[in-house]
């Protein structure tokens, strides 16, 4: 498969980077084709600009702004991200490759208002690597937006075909080097079987 790993962490010497490391080479170990989308070091603009606002209904003129991310997205078969979680949702950045890549003409059909049809039918696979710096009861307790962003709303934009996967560590405040090594172990083997 070819598969867009989108990754989002500004500090290289994080366990969240340590984990996209590992999930890239471990995809490609298993054969997979990997795009490696790392927001930070690309310097993707997360701030929807007044006029692509106006304009986000105007297909395909939308994609205009975020042309060459969109064609990556649309060249991909499976999707993996790999971010931490602030603030009990997605980083500022990630929310904002959201916000300008999942629009109409491109992640969904709204040219009928009433019945939205899914448009990323390409994706078979989505999976997600993600950090909590607060416990698993908490998060639940906040309703835990990126864990429902990525196994709810985005395999409804691949009209509910793909198979999704989430991998959570929760509790970072407390985490002990065992407890991270396991977690990695465990990613690392998902990785490594990726399908």
């Amino acid at each position: 498969m070819h598969v867009l790993v989108v990754y989002c962490h500004p500090v290289e010497t994080s366990f969240a980077s340590a984990l996209h490391q590992d999930v890239v080479s471990n995809l490609r170990g298993a054969g997979h084709t990997v795009d490696d989308c790392d927001l930070y070091a690309e310097g993707f603009n997360p701030v929807m600009s007044r006029e692509e606002r106006l304009g986000y209904h105007e297909v395909p003129s939308n994609r205009e702004p975020v042309a060459g991310y969109i064609a990556r997205l649309k060249r991909a078969d499976a999707l993996v991200f790999c971010f931490p979680t602030w603030c009990f949702g997605l980083p500022a950045m990630l929310k904002g490759f959201f916000d300008r890549l999942l629009m109409p003409g491109v992640a969904f059909d709204l040219s009928d208002p009433a019945h939205v049809k899914p448009m990323l039918t390409n994706l078979k696979r989505i999976s997600a690597v993600v950090t909590y710096g607060r416990p698993r009861w908490m998060a639940w307790y906040m309703g835990d937006p990126p864990r429902r962003i990525v196994t709810r709303y985005l395999k409804r934009l691949t009209g509910n075909q793909a198979r999704v996967d989430y991998h959570a560590y929760y509790y970072m405040n407390v985490a002990t080097p065992p407890r991270l090594a396991a977690f990695k172990q465990r990613v690392a083997q998902a990785m490594a079987h990726f399908a």
